[in-house]
């Protein structure tokens, strides 16, 4: 997509992050209006503070998507490991859907991947986000069912893994 621009966030791209982030988890319907969950996806300060924010966004400026990227022990990580990078939150706003946003974002978490020179790059995703395991399949992600996991009961996270060809 010849007019998607990927970029660390700025301070100034956190309200926008926070918004798009609760927005698309929202508008699928895996958060709700005072779900807990989305008082942290909303929190992109946070996140900007403790992890890597990277932003999806069109020639105008406007934050079409984001994705946090986290390193194993870091206070985001959720299931990775030594030599391997992982990503959360991976968002696109309603109306970018369908224009390789998301995509985008996840090619350039790769990209970091390869120039830090890690291996593998993993992550979790709810069973019911059918779209986003599209994607992961697509890309080449493979099931890692061994690291599957629930944050609290009847939320049940599948693991993916992408090997990096360094």
């Amino acid at each position: 997509m010849a007019d998607l621009i990927i970029r660390p966030a700025t301070e100034a791209d956190l309200p926008a992050v926070g918004s798009v982030t609760v927005e698309a988890y929202r508008a699928d319907g895996y958060v709700g209006a005072h779900d807990d969950y989305a008082t942290m996806l909303a929190d992109a300060e946070s996140r900007f503070r403790d992890a890597e924010l990277l932003v999806a966004q069109d020639e105008q400026g406007t934050v079409l998507g984001s994705v946090t990227v986290v390193h194993p022990g870091t206070p985001y990580a959720e299931i990775s490991r030594p030599g391997e990078l992982e990503f959360r939150m991976l968002a696109v706003s309603a109306a970018a859907r369908g224009r390789g946003v998301g995509e985008a974002l996840v090619r350039a978490v790769f990209d970091k991947a390869r120039a830090e020179g890690i291996d593998q790059v993993v992550l979790s995703s709810s069973e019911k986000m059918l779209a986003a395991h599209r994607l992961y399949g697509r890309l080449g992600f493979t099931r890692l069912p061994e690291r599957d996991w629930a944050p609290v009961p009847g939320l049940n996270l599948l693991a993916y893994a992408y090997g990096m060809r360094l």
